[in-house]
């Protein structure tokens, strides 16, 4: 169990075709009760943000940031846990991405470490 209520941050330690990808996980009464996770671009501009991406992403993906974000921290919420996350399709790098950063932000929590985790993909 996470003992530590608060905040807890990884990201990944490069950026990837323009994105460095981060999330934030809340942690209360040894619950975590939100994941937040995105990415953004050198200048801090929000990949869910960008709808030019998200048409273009869509189209040929089949998913898009706003979706598979919040379908990957939906599912720690739901299980407590980064493991054994379903891969959305059209996201798979995201995904591996994902399991590596909520990872990374649990050990964190459970050390009680506020820095932000860097991530090596």
């Amino acid at each position: 169990a996470i003992r530590k209520i608060g905040y807890y941050t990884a990201e990944m330690a490069d950026f990837s075709n323009g994105w460095k990808e981060f999330l934030t996980i809340h942690v209360e009464d040894e619950t975590i009760v939100s994941v937040e996770y995105n990415a953004r671009n050198a200048s801090g501009f929000i990949k869910s943000w960008d709808m030019a991406y998200m048409r273009r992403m869509n189209a040929a993906k089949g998913t898009y940031p706003n979706y598979y974000t919040r379908a990957y921290a939906r599912q720690v919420v739901e299980k407590q846990s980064g493991e054994n996350i379903d891969i959305v399709a059209g996201a798979s790098k995201s995904g591996d991405n994902f399991r590596l950063m909520i990872a990374a932000a649990v050990d964190m929590a459970r050390q009680g470490k506020n820095e932000v985790a860097v991530v090596q993909p």
